[in-house]
């Protein structure tokens, strides 16, 4: 797995279950907790990631509110965004354009 995909990888942990640890994530990945630990150093200068010192309620977690943006649009909100074409301006349109494009093949 590639530095990217690891750290992308991470971010989804931490979406998905809150509060993690070092440990924890260096098991997930068969990497050490040092690699781990500069991963979320790096993180946080682009994600709202906190650490939280301590022996038993210690780790790293991702505030309250965050969550990542979908990788993919279901079939209810592209036929939704398709009917929008009609509605908008053509200002508006290249808009629309460029997010129909980044999510449907």
């Amino acid at each position: 797995m590639k530095l990217a995909e690891r750290r992308e990888a991470e971010i989804e942990i931490l979406c998905r279950k809150k509060q993690v640890t070092y440990r924890e994530l260096a098991q997930e990945f068969g990497v050490s907790r040092e690699t781990i630990r500069k991963d979320i150093l790096d993180l946080m200068c682009s994600y709202p990631i906190e650490t939280v010192r301590g022996r038993y309620g210690g780790g790293v977690k991702i505030l309250p509110g965050f969550s990542i943006q979908p990788k993919t649009l279901n079939r209810e909100q592209v036929a939704f965004l398709e009917g929008m074409r009609s509605r908008v301006t053509s200002d508006e349109m290249d808009v629309l354009s460029s997010i129909l494009d980044q999510f449907t093949p």
